[in-house]
């Protein structure tokens, strides 16, 4: 006689139940099962997402926030409704301006040449050597040297008595050694981009090294067989296949030419007069220094919408040849 009472063995299949009912019985064994397989990835996504609100989406909504106030942290003191009083004296603000363009001249004069030596670099260590290891280490070095550390070692090289100008008065004879790189506007910039470009190929030679390993050798083999030369070859097989990563590197290094920061504060200070501020620098001397949180949001914001705008208008000019976006 068949026993009615329920239960389940060590092994975990169902005793004493009638046939009939332990199909139901696995049945909600297995959606459970398909609950938990599909609770799992969002536990582990959680901290995160968590970090990510805290660390990001919070301080962007609260920097907006504070760009609408005169924020005040000292004391109990308030906080004064302004509106878009912060943004209308930032479009007014002549220094804003200058920043701005001395962010604009540091990202078109630093995102070429990362582009192109990257590019160049990445092509000559593509094919395997018994150096190659050694010359990527060499490449990506600086990539992974803190900016505190190079901006400060760049101040040295470019100071009155440093190695430039010994170099270039001394020993070749080309300049009279005196020049104050960092004490005139258009020569700190100068110095603040040579460091920005030395900095950034390392970075820009291993996103194209990754691009380069998904270029068909088939069609690199049968475009030599027809004849082509290396720029042809280039042209039709490499590039098109490396446009994806292209398109990366191009996008990165826009927003990252934006957001100098370190090496003007550590090299300059933004001086002299200010003449060497970029938008950050600004920014950190209005919220930091005159303690203007309002105001240095409202830049920060601006500065925000500038990049973005800037990075929708890049994702429509990358297409590929079928007119599709890559984005």
């Amino acid at each position: 006689m068949t026993t009615l009472t329920t239960g389940e063995s060590v092994t975990g299949r169902a005793v004493g139940l009638p046939t009939t009912a332990r199909p139901a019985l696995r049945g909600r064994n297995h959606s459970g099962r398909r609950f938990r397989s599909g609770l799992t990835p969002y536990l582990f996504l959680a901290p995160g997402v968590i970090l990510f609100a805290v660390m990001i989406i919070y301080p962007m909504v609260q920097a907006v926030q504070m760009s609408f106030f005169d924020w005040k942290i000292v004391g109990s003191a308030t906080s004064q409704f302004l509106g878009l009083d912060n943004y209308i004296r930032a479009f007014n603000d002549p220094h804003f301006w200058l920043s701005l363009t001395n962010s604009g001249i540091y990202m078109l004069f630093t995102v070429p040449p990362q582009i192109i030596l990257g590019l160049m670099v990445a092509l000559l260590l593509k094919k395997k050597s018994p150096t190659q290891p050694f010359f990527r280490v060499l490449f990506y070095l600086p990539v992974v040297t803190s900016w505190v550390v190079v901006s400060l070692l760049f101040k040295y090289l470019f100071a009155d008595s440093g190695l430039i100008n010994f170099t270039l008065g001394d020993f070749l004879h080309l300049t009279n050694g005196d020049t104050s790189w960092l004490a005139e506007r258009w020569t700190a910039l100068v110095a603040i981009c040579a460091l920005g470009v030395w900095k950034g190929i390392g970075w820009s030679m291993m996103i194209f090294l990754a691009g380069l390993q998904s270029v068909p050798q088939e069609l690199e083999e049968a475009a030599t067989v027809d004849g082509a030369n290396r720029w042809q070859r280039f042209k039709a097989v490499t590039l098109p296949a490396i446009w994806p990563a292209m398109l990366f590197v191009v996008v990165m290094l826009v927003i990252g030419g934006f957001n100098v920061f370190t090496s003007v504060l550590l090299m300059t200070g933004g001086g002299p007069g200010g003449q060497t501020d970029v938008v950050l620098t600004y920014m950190y001397q209005q919220a930091f220094s005159f303690l203007d949180f309002g105001y240095g949001s409202a830049l920060a914001v601006i500065l925000t919408l500038i990049v973005f705008v800037i990075t929708v208008i890049q994702l429509r000019l990358f297409r590929d040849r079928s007119g599709e976006s890559l984005a």
